[in-house]
Formats: C-alpha cells, sequence, structure tokens
C-alpha cells in the first residue's frame, strides 16, 4: 500500500505497509482500523517530520498490530518509530515501556498521545535470540524476562490474566466445537479446567511482558539484549513463561524423544526462574492449545497440530 506525494511537499509513496500488517488489520469491521491504515502513509510522514526524523526503510515482514519504521534522529542516532493500530493495546505498550524505563526491554524515547506513535531506541532489528543456538537463546532469554517482572505502577493500565484468559475462555470453546477440531477436543477440555484452576490462586502479581518469545528480544547496543513488542499484562510470572516454552517447538517434533525434551524444557526452565513446574506446565498447555486453536481458525492447520502435538506432550 503506498500514496501518491502529498499536498505540502510530503512524499508518502516511499512508505509501504507490509503486507502482513494489511492481512491481519484489513477485514477488521472497526471503521477506525480501516481509516487508519488508508492515512497511515501520510500519518508516518507527518510524524516524522514533527519529530524531526529521517525514514531509512519500513520494517517487513513487520508485525500485525502496528507500522515499524526504522529512523535516524536530529542527531544521527538510530531509532525505531513506532504507529500502533488503534486500540488500547497502543496505550499499554506506552506504559509498560515507560515503567520499565530500559530495564530489560527496549527504551521509550518520545511518545505522542494524539497519534499514539512511539519512539523507541534503535536495535539491531534483524538480530532476535532466535539467531542463537537454542540452549544459548534460552539462557538470554530467561535473563531477560527475568528484568521485566517489577511490581506494576500504581493505577496501572494493564489488564489482569484472569481478565484476558476470561476473553479467551469463549474464544476456546467456540473454536474446540467446530467438526475440524473433534480429535483436539479432550486437549480444549483440558485447557478450559485449566484456565478455571490456574487463575483461581495466583501466586504473585507481577508486570509481564505477556507475549515474550526468543523472536521478541533484540540485540541491542546499550546492553546485550533487549525486548520490545510488549502485550502486557498483569499476573504471574508462569503465565509468561509459558510461551517462550513454547518456542521453536518444530526444533523439539524434529528432534529424538520430543514429548521427554518437551518436559525437561518445563522443568529447565522452571528451576531457572523459579517458577512452580507445575503452574508452567498447566499455562504451557493452555498457551499451546489456545494459540493452536486460533492458528486452525485462521487456515494454518500444520502449525496448530504442532501446537496442540506439543500441548500432548506436557
Amino acid at each position: 500500500m503506498a500514496s501518491a506525494p502529498q499536498p505540502g511537499g510530503r512524499d508518502t509513496a516511499r512508505v509501504q505497509v507490509p503486507k502482513r500488517l494489511l492481512d491481519a488489520l484489513s477485514d477488521s469491521p472497526a471503521s477506525a482500523v480501516r481509516s487508519w491504515l488508508d492515512a497511515l502513509p501520510e500519518s508516518v510522514e507527518r510524524q516524522l517530520a514533527a519529530w524531526e526524523l529521517t525514514l531509512e526503510r519500513v520494517s517487513a515482514p513487520g508485525g500485525r498490530r502496528g507500522l515499524v519504521a526504522l529512523v535516524r534522529q536530529a542527531d544521527g542516532t538510530p531509532a525505531a518509530l513506532k504507529l500502533p493500530a488503534p486500540g488500547p493495546d497502543a496505550d499499554h505498550e506506552r506504559a509498560a515501556l515507560a515503567h520499565w524505563d530500559g530495564w530489560g526491554a527496549a527504551r521509550l524515547l518520545r511518545a505522542d498521545p494524539d497519534t499514539g506513535a512511539l519512539l523507541i531506541e534503535g536495535l539491531r532489528s534483524t538480530v532476535s535470540l532466535r539467531s542463537l543456538p537454542e540452549a544459548k537463546a534460552v539462557l538470554e532469554a530467561a535473563g531477560t524476562v527475568r528484568r521485566l517482572w517489577v511490581a506494576p505502577p500504581e493505577g496501572h493500565p494493564f489488564a489482569s490474566v484472569t481478565g484476558r484468559t476470561e476473553e479467551e475462555r469463549e474464544t476456546l470453546r467456540t473454536l474446540g466445537t467446530g467438526s475440524w477440531a473433534a480429535e483436539a477436543r479432550p486437549l480444549t477440555d483440558e485447557a478450559l479446567e485449566l484456565r478455571e484452576a490456574l487463575p483461581a490462586e495466583p501466586p504473585e502479581e507481577v508486570l509481564l511482558h505477556g507475549d515474550f518469545r526468543q523472536g521478541k528480544v533484540l540485540a541491542g547496543e546499550r546492553t546485550p539484549w533487549l525486548a520490545v513488542g510488549p502485550s502486557p499484562v498483569v499476573g504471574e510470572r508462569a503465565y509468561d513463561l509459558a510461551r517462550l516454552v513454547l518456542d521453536r517447538c518444530e526444533d523439539l517434533a524434529a528432534g529424538p524423544g520430543p514429548a521427554a525434551a518437551a518436559r525437561r524444557r518445563v522443568g529447565k526452565l522452571a528451576d531457572a526462574l523459579e517458577v512452580d513446574r507445575d503452574r508452567l506446565r498447566g499455562w504451557s498447555f493452555y498457551r499451546a492449545v489456545e494459540t493452536g486453536l486460533r492458528h486452525a481458525a485462521a487456515g494454518d492447520r500444520r502449525r496448530a497440530e504442532l501446537l496442540l502435538e506439543f500441548a500432548g506432550w506436557l
């Protein structure tokens, strides 16, 4: 998606909206989201001018909830300009990054409350923990996520794990009733039971990244690895760590004894980060089934089957 030059000299043709973002949001029923997509090239150019930034390139394939452009600030230092899609997620990401203030996560440099635009410190966007061997990547990921687990700010806007999974519960029930999901019914039933039991007595309430995985940790200059792209939520650490348990599940599937390897991964991460093994296993199972069913509903049957198989290994 590109636009023609606009009045006032802004050449928005150089801002290409990534296909992944278009595919994720083009079918949204919200008129605000569709209008935002249509105006996005001009919005980027306007923000570049307002903050005196020089565009290097739009990050591609990018994410599904916003556009990220790699830029240079007026003094030449690199940064990332992010324009999130309309909705509460943008404000929540800003609040979380501001609270962490560079501790374990990329530092927030500027924010525009009117547009939702964020200016974030420059990282090596092409180098994530997924570029490392598995054992080293898990070690670095554990050290990074540990820094993010802090008390949330007073009066914070973040949802709780209980609230987020309450919304997911109805979706999971609906997705689990399709004829294609009949063989996954026992897994769906167990995931729903775990959803009822796990949030009942959370052992702690800390600020979580919410979508923590190796691809969300990028190489930096200020410190070797920093997290990006949070979907912040408040709850127990095991919920956050569960997404990391699922990372590179295709590698486990391709190796010998994948079920034993999956259980060892749970045990090692639980011990390294002092998280209860049973709760980590439970949240990992829940998140594998919930994510797997979403992939199936989106037509990605291969990924769905892998995640559901992973849940079975646990």
